[in-house]
């Protein structure tokens, strides 16, 4: 059974939808681990009511060390085969990147490499898809490399946006999307 560790900084939806996979078996991982860098993150919750350890790695806790080494730290002692990112506002250094190689996971609300890059996350993304008037949307599942949005692709979901589409109603479908090409995705690589 493969270790999974979660990196978030708010919600967490990802986590819950990986965690869902794992309970009801359509994943054969568990959830180890989730650290996040926003001591006020919903998902640290989420992960106390499932019994995950969590962790709060921030300059504000850890004023004098390096974070990055702290959490490849982490990541090493909870033997994590896998890391996904669910929403993770902080952009991976090289110790972690070089020691999880093609291990690191993302989920873009995007068919990259439109609308991908710096600030392109959340709500950013739909409002920029919206106003390029883009007949499709979709997301990407990839690995992560030192670049934003720039690793090998593992899969990519596609769907229609409709003349009346609204960046809420975008970010809504999007959000289904994701959860069913999460667990796609990782069926693929966890093995």
């Amino acid at each position: 059974m493969k270790r999974i560790g979660i990196l978030a900084s708010h919600n967490g939806s990802g986590f819950e939808t990986i965690q869902k996979a794992c309970e009801e078996k359509i994943l054969d991982a568990q959830v180890v681990l989730v650290i996040s860098n926003n001591s006020d993150a919903n998902v640290l919750k989420k992960a106390e009511n499932k019994n995950v350890p969590n962790f709060i790695i921030n300059s504000k806790k850890f004023p004098d060390e390096n974070l990055d080494e702290k959490i490849t730290n982490l990541m090493l002692e909870f033997k994590v085969d896998f890391i996904f990112l669910s929403g993770f506002m902080k952009k991976l250094e090289k110790n972690l990147i070089s020691t999880y190689e093609n291990k690191i996971i993302n989920s873009h609300p995007a068919l990259l490499p439109k609308f991908g890059g710096k600030g392109m996350f959340g709500t950013n993304v739909h409002k920029a898809v919206i106003e390029a008037k883009e007949k499709e949307s979709g997301c990407t599942i990839h690995f992560v490399n030192e670049n934003y949005d720039e690793g090998e692709y593992i899969l990519q979901k596609m769907l229609d946006i409709s003349n009346t589409e609204t960046v809420e109603s975008l970010e809504n479908k999007i959000k289904s999307l994701e959860s069913k090409a999460i667990v796609e995705a990782l069926q693929k690589v966890i093995k």
